[in-house]
């Protein structure tokens, strides 16, 4: 998408970028628009009756895979920078076939997957290298169990994806695994209002959900379009409902890269505040604070922002992470300038997003002189005496590239490869926090 990054005014970007050391941070950053929030937005208002009227939506690489792709599916989007104006289509997409490329946007494709089961079509779900590596089999089970007719081009359990028209709905209650992605629950939520019978659909989760506030905003989004999910315990009850448009609705901004600028209020003094997200946010990621309140930082909340400072020093922390998966990511760095070892657990998800992050986010972290162990759902980092100037690789993630960005702050360059990964996410990331530099404070 050169023209399209191009157009809307993103740097230009080096193979390797050098952040030099950061001495003093302090200032104001506002944050672009969710990626979940604004992903599941698009979906919802193209899937609604009426035109929908989306403010502060995100423009990267995720937000425009979903855009091309409803647009091919016959949606009516006018995308004008910040804004999009959606005209809905009734719950029937007006394409009775598509084939839709798909990047490595993990929401898109797991949403776009249950939302075409039952549309009557023939379409087709591709991505990238990395797309058809990560898991959608349980989604793809769980609609087949229900009537869909999905096959694996390849790799069974994975993209691409051929979607014929469905069968009649076999059942009212399907059950789904949450331990791998809640993006799978969330995908069979937004779809479920379309399909369900009268009496409504039960969608039961089969052992831990992950990653629960995710499924929480999925419900939340699906209020704001007229269709209101009760949870029973493990069971989602769905009904049988049209979504209607709000008229306007406006995202907000991403907690999950509120964490790079609250972070580096800690280790470089601050105060820092983000603007865009608050108190009272249907993110899970602003609990990303009390981690970071817990590592020293020194944490207070409006309704529209969250403002760090450091505080007397860093801690070592054990920390669960299971409701903050992304922005745990940041805390990992944080662990490089904290006295003793912090655990990160509950992070088994890890292993299948952009990368395989547990052993990315390990081998990196040893680039700067930390000691690292990684299990399965954890990862624990013990940081240097002195930090060591490296060259990180990004893998093409870009968390990676944007939480290590951080460790210039320990007084040594960091060289990150490939940048504009950020693309995904937050182009103007690299911009945002040399916005923040300031010379040493007194």
């Amino acid at each position: 998408m050169p023209n399209e990054r191009a157009a809307a005014g993103e740097p230009q970007w080096p193979a390797v970028l050098t952040v030099e050391p950061i001495e003093h941070a302090e200032g104001v950053v506002r944050l672009p628009g969710s990626k979940s929030i604004s992903n599941r937005a698009l979906l919802l208002a193209a899937l609604a009756d009426g035109t929908t009227e989306l403010a502060r939506l995100l423009d990267a690489d995720d937000t425009r895979v979903m855009i091309e792709a409803l647009r091919a599916l016959g949606v009516g989007i006018e995308r004008r920078g910040e804004a999009a104006r959606v005209t809905g289509c009734g719950g029937r997409f007006p394409a009775r076939s598509a084939s839709l490329f798909l990047g490595n946007a993990g929401t898109a494709t797991r949403s776009l997957t249950a939302a075409l089961a039952f549309a009557g079509g023939r379409y087709r779900i591709d991505g990238v290298a990395r797309m058809r590596e990560r898991p959608i089999g349980d989604l793809v089970e769980a609609l087949n169990a229900l009537g869909a007719h999905i096959e694996y081009e390849a790799d069974v359990g994975f993209p691409p994806l051929s979607i014929g028209p469905a069968q009649p709905l076999r059942q009212d209650e399907i059950s789904i695994r949450g331990n791998v992605s809640s993006q799978f629950v969330s995908g069979l939520l937004m779809a479920a209002p379309l399909v369900a019978p009268a009496h409504g659909l039960r969608v039961r989760v089969a052992g831990e959900l992950i990653s629960q506030p995710y499924v929480a905003m999925t419900s939340a989004m699906m209020r704001r379009f007229g269709v209101d999910v009760r949870r029973d315990g493990d069971v989602f009850v769905v009904p049988r409902a049209r979504y209607v448009s709000p008229g306007a609705l406006a995202v907000e901004g991403d907690a999950s890269s509120a964490s790079y600028f609250l972070a580096l209020a800690l280790l470089a003094g601050g105060p820092v505040r983000v603007e865009g997200v608050g108190r009272d946010s249907v993110q899970g990621d602003v609990a990303f604070t009390d981690l970071l309140a817990a590592m020293g930082a020194r944490i207070e909340r409006g309704s529209d922002w969250i403002e760090a400072r450091g505080g007397a020093g860093m801690r070592a922390v054990d920390w669960d992470c299971t409701p903050i998966p992304d922005a745990a990511m940041t805390a990992a760095v944080l662990a490089l300038f904290a006295p003793g070892r912090t655990t990160l657990r509950g992070i088994a998800s890890w292993r299948v997003k952009e990368t395989d992050r547990i052993a990315a986010m390990a081998t990196e972290l040893r680039k700067l002189g930390a000691q690292v162990e990684e299990g399965a759902d954890r990862i624990s980092v013990t940081g240097p005496v002195a930090l060591r100037e490296a060259t990180i690789d990004t893998y093409d993630d870009h968390r990676i590239a944007m939480c290590f960005a951080l460790a210039a702050a320990g007084g040594v360059p960091v060289h990150i490869r490939d940048p504009r990964c950020v693309s995904k996410t937050f182009p103007q990331y690299f911009a945002a926090l040399a916005g923040l530099r300031r010379p040493r404070a007194a």
